[in-house]
Formats: structure tokens, C-alpha cells, sequence
């Protein structure tokens, strides 16, 4: 190289770290009952910290999947061809029992375990997560149903992945996806129009289009459809027993903003056979088990995405020099990190609290399920909506190696609104907050208790806390102001977690600037006096 291309003052790459060496985490898993998954954890952590990995994240977005609607002779195949790298993720993610594996597993904090290494290969590669989180999500719908829910849930739950397109039964282990989104209702599941007639030999044959449909190479699909009973629940596998393509017609596949390695499509039911899953008319009741799964999923993979971009840019800004001094001991930089650290701590300790909520809810603790019903739609309202704000923040602290695709911060940035869409967006899980409200008084106590666990321990949270109770009352023009009485309830929640489990000077930070002030303006507007040090070495990448 000539001398003018000698590089300096440029950070390594980051690698060779353990991901899931994350305080936030660690402490959580012990907490809510699942310690004893640890050591699988931090040996996937460490995978996830490769090099190697982070390659297989790159490959599969740079190679994106291809539709083949037709073979060479012209028959009808509506094949997804994936490379390599894709199946080396999912071969992954299965093997480690990120899917369904958890529904087979009696042990207390198993879906905590599950929660806590979705949320560290996720930082991998986002795009993967969708078909592990629908094939999670499926099983407690499925079980609507037992006849197919004995046949197929411990293929659902084997940590084998088989790919290709064959019959479910024939398979060593499966992938659920979720068919439900149509062009003229999006959240609005009840404006569907597919149509669903029974046959004599008790299937259906469905009828209609799906305008977004995630996965569509899945084994099977649960889909929801107009049956003569009303809104139906069905399970409809992509290649029927006898080994026959059903007609699940791959349309085109989404050009999406981000979320590029994952294939989505539009799909044509054009006579597919399929079976009912749970009560004929009852498709929504049947249903909210697996979005309750997918909405958890998107709190957790957003407090992964704020996880993946914080250590990018503590990393660089520990290695990168400016002005003198390395970036990481500018001061109003480590304002800048130190901020962005408490919204991903935040966010972590919330995600392991709804996991552990989550799990203690299918053993059949009542309250917890109640509060679940509650928070989690919280959670998806606020952590997914802060996740953008936050990757362009970390993004920044990068500067123009941020904005460079080589980084891994643009395709961080371009997943970062997905969560917030998927599952109901804002608007849809605000909503959905009043309704659980409304419709389950207990559940808004068992949240307000959760809140006062911490009453007493910090002054500004104990005047919040009490300003959200009288506007939890205040009932007038209450759906023109639901977002703002979610995020307050997010805030608070965050809070109270943080007052109870976290180090002092992340709590403390955490209740004065969410709660004690006038906050909302950008990263980096810490209060004078807030313990920077203790905030950032605590949230530093930690090498193997």
C-alpha cells in the first residue's frame, strides 16, 4: 500500500465477544426462573460473537431469497430459493430451541430461556426471527385443536431443521407460519374475505388472497378465514399427506425496506385444502395465543436490536480517536452512550420480565396471565417504537463508517421500524391496552401493583406514578390520548424494574430523565451529575 493509504486510528472489527455477556440479560435469566439455562446461553452468545456468524447475518441480506413460481417444463412449483447462509441461521436457531422447543420443556423459566437467546442470535440477523417466532407462537392455537396438535406439535417442538417441501409427517421437524393480513383490512382481521366451504369428508377448501405472509415456504400455516360459521381458524400445510402440492398459489415476493433475508409474499388460496383449528367462528379467540407469543417476540427482538447497536458504538467509540482523546471519554459523548445504554437496559429488564410473566402464565399462575395481557401490549406499543430513534443514534456514533453498509448500522436502521408495523402498529397496540383495560379491571390492578412494587424508592417515580393513576381514571377523549397514556405506563414500568433490579446510578438515571423533567428531546440530554462511568462500563461488549 502506499504510504497515503496507511490506516489508523480506525476500531477492529467486533468480534470475538460473548453476546449474551450482557448484565441486563444475565441477571434477568436468574431472576425469572431460569438460571440453569445459562451455560447454553453464553455458548451461544459466544457463536453469535463470531466472525463467522456475523458473516452468515451479511450473506443472507446480500443474497436475498428468489421466488420460482414455475419449473423448466412449466409446472407450477411456488418455491423460495434461499441461500446458504439463511439455512445455516435457522439450522441454528432451531438446534438451540429458539422455536417451539419450549413447549416441550416442563422445567420453570423454560420460555424464559427460550426468550433470553432469541433475544441473543437475534442480533445476529433480524430477518431469521420472524419464522422461529411464528412456529413459537403456534403451538398454543394449535392445542385449540388436539387431533392435529398431537400429531404436529413435537415436530413443531424437535430441534431438527428439515427443510423443503414435503409432507409434515414425513419431515424430522417443521416450521408454522401466520397467514392472515389481506389487502383491504390489514389489522382489521374481521374485514377478511376468504372464503372457507366445507367438503363432505369434514376439510374445507379455501378461497381468497393474503397480502402478507411471512415465510411462505413454513410446512404449515394457521389462517384465518370467512367459514359459514363466521371469522374461522384453519391450519392448511403447503403439501397435503398423499404428497400432493396444495394450492397455495407464491404471488410475488414483498420488496421490503428492510428484513431482506426473510421472504414475504402475497399468496393465492385457490381451493387450498385446510382444517379447522379450534371453534368454528371463533378464528380471533383462536388466534390471540399466537399473536400474544408474536407481540412478546417483538418487545424481545427490539430490545435486541437496541442491545446489537449500543455495543457497535461503545466499540467504536472506545477505539476511535478524536481531538485528542479517544471518542468513549468526550464528555457529551458519554452522555450520548450512557443514554442510549439506559434504553436498552430498559428495554432488556422489561423483556425478561414479560418472558418470565409469559412463563409462569402457561404453568397457570392467574395473575401473572393477567398482567401479561396487559404489559405486553404495553411493551410492543413502547419498546418497538423507541428502537428506530435508538439504531439512528447508535448509527451516528459511528459517523460516516455508520452510514456504510459494511458496518452492519444501515441494515440495523432499515429493521429497526418492522417490530412496530408487525403485529399491530401503534395505533392497533394503544388500542389494545384500553381494551385490556376495559375488559379486564383485574388485570389493571395486577399492573398497577407491579408499579408499586417500587413506591418509595424514588421521589420523581412516586410523582409519576401518581399522575398516571389519575389519568388512568380520566376516561373523557381517552382513545385521542392513548399513546401518550401508554408510553407513561411503559416509562413507569421500565422504572419500576430498573428501581428494583438494577445498579443505582442506571435506575437513577432512568427515573430523572424519563420521569423527573422535561424529556422527549434527543439522546444525550443527561442531567449534570449522572454517573456516566458506572452506566457505560456496565453495558461495555465483553471479549471471550
Amino acid at each position: 500500500m502506499p504510504p497515503t493509504h496507511e490506516v489508523f486510528n480506525q476500531p477492529e472489527p467486533l468480534e470475538d465477544y460473548d453476546v449474551a455477556a450482557d448484565p441486563a440479560l444475565t441477571e434477568g435469566l436468574e431472576r425469572e426462573e431460569a438460571g440453569w439455562a445459562a451455560d447454553e446461553l453464553h455458548e451461544l452468545g459466544r457463536l453469535a460473537g463470531s466472525g463467522r456468524a456475523r458473516a452468515w447475518g451479511e450473506q443472507a441480506n446480500a443474497n436475498e431469497p428468489e421466488l420460482r413460481t414455475h419449473d423448466r417444463y412449466g409446472h407450477r412449483v411456488d418455491e423460495v430459493d434461499f441461500h446458504p447462509a439463511w439455512h445455516v441461521l435457522m439450522d441454528t436457531a432451531v438446534s438451540h430451541g429458539l422455536h417451539a422447543a419450549p413447549w416441550a420443556d416442563d422445567r420453570p423459566g423454560a420460555h424464559v430461556a427460550r426468550a433470553a437467546k432469541f433475544y441473543t442470535f437475534s442480533q445476529v440477523e433480524n430477518g431469521h426471527a420472524c419464522p422461529v417466532s411464528m412456529t413459537y407462537a403456534a403451538v398454543p392455537a394449535l392445542r385449540h385443536s388436539p387431533e392435529p396438535a398431537a400429531r404436529l406439535e413435537p415436530l413443531l417442538t424437535a430441534r431438527t431443521y428439515d427443510f423443503g417441501l414435503r409432507p409434515p409427517e414425513s419431515k424430522r421437524g417443521i416450521l408454522a407460519g401466520m397467514s392472515m393480513t389481506e389487502k383491504q383490512g390489514g389489522s382489521d382481521v374481521r374485514a377478511n374475505t376468504t372464503r372457507a366451504e366445507p367438503t363432505a369428508g369434514g376439510e374445507y377448501r379455501l378461497t381468497g388472497h393474503k397480502w402478507f405472509t411471512s415465510a411462505p415456504m413454513s410446512d404449515v400455516f394457521l389462517t384465518l378465514a370467512q367459514a359459514p360459521e363466521g371469522l374461522t381458524c384453519f391450519l392448511v400445510p403447503r403439501v397435503l399427506p398423499d404428497g400432493t402440492r396444495n394450492t397455495l398459489l407464491v404471488q410475488r415476493l414483498k420488496d421490503k425496506l428492510g428484513n431482506r433475508s426473510n421472504a414475504s409474499a402475497e399468496l393465492e388460496y385457490d381451493g387450498a385444502t385446510a382444517w379447522v383449528v379450534g371453534e368454528p367462528g371463533r378464528g380471533v379467540r383462536t388466534i390471540i395465543e399466537m399473536v400474544n407469543g408474536t407481540r412478546l417476540d417483538c418487545v424481545i427482538g427490539s430490545a435486541a436490536g437496541m442491545r446489537a447497536g449500543l455495543v457497535q458504538a461503545l466499540h467504536h467509540a472506545e477505539q476511535r480517536h478524536a481531538f485528542g482523546r479517544a471518542l468513549i471519554e468526550q464528555p457529551l459523548m458519554r452522555n450520548v452512550l450512557a443514554d442510549l445504554a439506559l434504553e436498552s437496559e430498559a428495554a432488556t429488564v422489561l423483556a425478561m420480565r414479560l418472558a418470565g410473566a409469559a412463563d409462569r402464565a402457561i404453568r397457570g399462575d392467574a395473575t401473572e396471565a393477567a398482567f401479561r395481557r396487559i404489559a405486553v401490549a404495553v411493551g410492543k406499543f413502547w419498546v418497538t417504537k423507541r428502537l428506530p430513534a435508538h439504531a439512528a443514534e447508535a448509527l451516528e456514533c459511528l459517523g460516516g463508517n455508520g452510514y456504510v453498509e459494511e458496518s452492519g448500522m444501515p441494515r440495523l436502521f432499515r429493521e429497526s421500524p418492522l417490530n412496530s408495523i408487525w403485529e399491530g402498529s401503534g395505533n392497533v397496540a394503544a388500542l389494545d391496552v384500553l381494551r385490556a383495560l376495559g375488559r379486564h379491571p383485574e388485570g389493571a390492578e395486577v399492573f398497577v401493583a407491579e408499579l408499586r412494587r417500587a413506591e418509595g424508592a424514588d421521589s420523581r417515580f412516586d410523582d409519576a406514578l401518581k399522575r398516571l393513576l389519575e389519568q388512568l381514571h380520566d376516561t373523557e377523549d381517552i382513545e385521542f390520548r392513548a399513546r401518550g397514556l401508554v408510553e407513561r405506563m411503559a416509562l413507569l414500568l421500565q422504572a419500576s424494574l430498573l428501581l428494583r433490579h438494577s445498579p443505582a446510578p442506571v435506575a437513577e438515571a432512568f427515573a430523572g430523565s424519563r420521569l423527573g423533567g422535561d424529556w422527549g428531546r434527543a439522546f444525550g440530554t443527561l442531567a449534570r451529575g449522572t454517573d456516566t462511568a458506572a452506566v457505560i462500563d456496565r453495558n461495555r461488549p465483553r471479549s471471550v
